[in-house]
């Protein structure tokens, strides 16, 4: 019998990015739309990662699930969840699949390779030269080789294949001066979780523990509360002692279907639950990985940055999560509480020097992988937070191809890449948003009418922060309000960036847990403009118009090809729900 040979692909491109979950999802569509030729690789059919609908964990992030206010992570991330919240009106995981797909799939310079698994890294000295991949649903042999590499598996998986250091377990309390670590290292980790989904059915169902089940008590999950049956539990969890996280995943996996399973029974079977008419429609077979390897890279973001709001000079992105440690173990840890958290009174920024590898010269970091100790790893490890680490890492890959130069040499231009992170929407906390070429500080500004000030769309904050208010907002609107930029001499426009308000309180994300969709409105945010008009003026007259209908994204750029322009009026006519208008800031170049 005639056995045919794997296909073989050799693939050549300035940046490649492993790992599809949130982080390297928004890497390889920052690397993209900044002009490089971009691989995304991913060994699972889907996107999304832990987001995914193979897993299904909330998004959490600075915003603490609504603990903080104005600090939802904005960028790519807010791009993908505005994009969530006008098609898929009650959050469905395998639909938002589709959307994230649809965005890498149709991005100019980005090419898609999901079932694509990397088993092997090229190096040559201190360099990456290419990786090997097969892609399991076509027996394709793949090589890619790159530039630039941007290690986004959540295991540090690239980075270990390339001898990349990396760090794992806690460290001690010397190590990094962090009075709050332990007084000795040791090599524990977080476990992993797989989470389940129950139904109300309306009428009594019956369920039938399987044989090879885990028999669970009252007792067992004393320091567990269970009393949300509908959605569980974050708190499903083993390994990081006994069982090593990654080599020993598969068992981790059957442990865990043994321990939800017996849990489920306990709840529908062992008393007083209110279970009656529920019933288990979906239980993860895939678990969500909380911890593993840290790459190094020449910082390493400690506890005392976190604590302290620390803001540093390279900073581009940001976090505020509270450093939330799992204990090791997990079910298997008889404890009072299977986590301890340490709340930050502020968010943090996040340097860049954590990044890119201290020892690979062209090896970018994203996600759980970032350089970081023990204890901020306990905070930057959440979606929202690796998100726009992966918007930063894939927005400085990119700068790496159109200079030429090493991930560290980014360092000399760091105020073109945190200003191209803001233009594109992303927030650096302790930074204010502004541009030399931006000719709206040379405007005068008026609008039809105000509750708070036109001007606020000039002052280079894209949020509110604490109590001040940062947007324009008109009075009620009837059937348009309008704001007005003026120019004693005529200038060129080639590009118009409005940022409207999105309500960076309000969540959101996609959720099984009544606790994080409880406060959540259907569909788009209210407060976004739908409506609008942008009108170029010379002399009186109107040379250009633009008429936007059904918008519901914060970021909106438009491009023109105006020569001599002495007036801009933007109009609103509508907005998604709210009765006033509100605009964060306009720029135009």
């Amino acid at each position: 019998m005639e056995v045919n040979e794997k296909k073989k692909v050799y693939c050549d491109y300035d940046v490649a990015v492993v790992g599809g979950g949130i982080s390297g999802l928004c890497a390889a569509i920052a690397s993209a739309r900044h002009g490089a030729r971009t691989a995304l690789v991913q060994n699972r059919p889907v996107l999304g990662g832990n987001a995914s609908s193979e897993i299904r964990m909330h998004i959490c992030g600075a915003a603490e699930s609504g603990g903080r206010d104005n600090a939802r992570e904005t960028g790519i991330l807010e791009e993908i969840l505005l994009e969530n919240r006008k098609r898929n009106h009650y959050d469905e995981f395998e639909i938002f699949d589709v959307i994230m797909w649809e965005k890498a799939r149709f991005q100019d310079n980005l090419d898609l390779y999901l079932n694509t698994h990397m088993y092997e890294v090229d190096t040559i000295g201190t360099t990456i030269k290419g990786i090997r991949c097969t892609q399991l649903t076509s027996e394709t042999e793949i090589y890619i080789e790159a530039d630039y590499f941007i290690d986004a598996t959540g295991d540090g998986t690239l980075g270990a294949y390339a001898k990349a250091e990396y760090m794992t377990g806690s460290e001690s309390r010397d190590t990094f001066n962090e009075n709050i670590a332990p007084e000795k290292p040791d090599d524990h980790t977080m476990g992993n979780t797989i989470l389940f989904k129950a139904r109300d059915t309306g009428k009594p169902v019956e369920f039938i523990k399987p044989f090879w089940a885990y028999t669970v008590n009252e007792e067992m999950l004393k320091t567990r509360n269970h009393s949300q049956i509908s959605y569980g539990y974050w708190w499903i969890e083993l390994g990081g002692t006994d069982l090593d996280i990654i080599k020993d995943n598969e068992k981790i996996k059957d442990e865990l279907m043994k321990w939800a399973f017996g849990i489920w029974d306990h709840i529908k079977n062992g008393g007083e639950h209110g279970a009656e008419n529920y019933d288990l429609v979906w239980v993860g077979a895939m678990p969500g990985k909380r911890e593993s390897r840290r790459l190094k890279g020449p910082y390493v973001l400690k506890a005392q940055d976190l604590l302290e709001g620390k803001v540093f000079d390279d900073a581009v992105a940001y976090g505020g999560w509270p450093m939330d440690m799992h204990v090791p173990g997990g079910l298997k840890a008889p404890v009072d509480e299977p986590t301890e958290y340490f709340f930050l009174d502020d968010m943090y920024s996040i340097p860049y020097r954590c990044l890119f590898s201290v020892n690979i010269n062209n090896l970018f970091l994203a996600g759980r992988a970032v350089s970081a100790s023990k204890l901020a790893f306990g905070s930057i490890r959440v979606m929202g937070t690796t998100g726009v680490i992966g918007q930063a890492a894939g927005t400085a890959a990119a700068k790496a191809v159109e200079k030429g130069i090493s991930p560290s040499d980014v360092l000399g231009v760091m105020d073109e890449l945190q200003l191209e992170l803001m233009r594109d929407d992303c927030y650096i906390h302790g930074f204010r948003y502004i541009d030399e070429r931006d000719r709206v500080s040379k405007a005068a500004i008026l609008c039809s009418s105000e509750r708070q000030p036109c001007t606020n769309v000039a002052n280079g904050y894209t949020r509110n922060i604490k109590e001040d208010i940062n947007y324009w907002e008109s009075e009620r609107l009837l059937d348009e309000q309008y704001i007005e930029f003026s120019f004693q001499k005529s200038i060129p426009v080639r590009e118009i960036r409005l940022l409207f308000d999105s309500n960076l309180t309000r969540e959101i994300r996609p959720s099984m847990a009544y606790g994080a969709t409880r406060n959540q409105t259907r569909g788009v945010p209210r407060e976004l403009v739908r409506d609008y008009r942008i009108e170029l003026f010379s002399k009186t007259k109107i040379i250009d118009v633009k008429e936007i209908a059904g918008n519901y994204q914060r970021l909106n750029a438009h491009v023109f090809n105006a020569d001599a322009v002495d007036k801009i009026r933007i109009t609103v006519t509508a907005t998604n729900g709210l009765s006033t208008v509100r605009i964060f800031d306009v720029k135009i170049y």
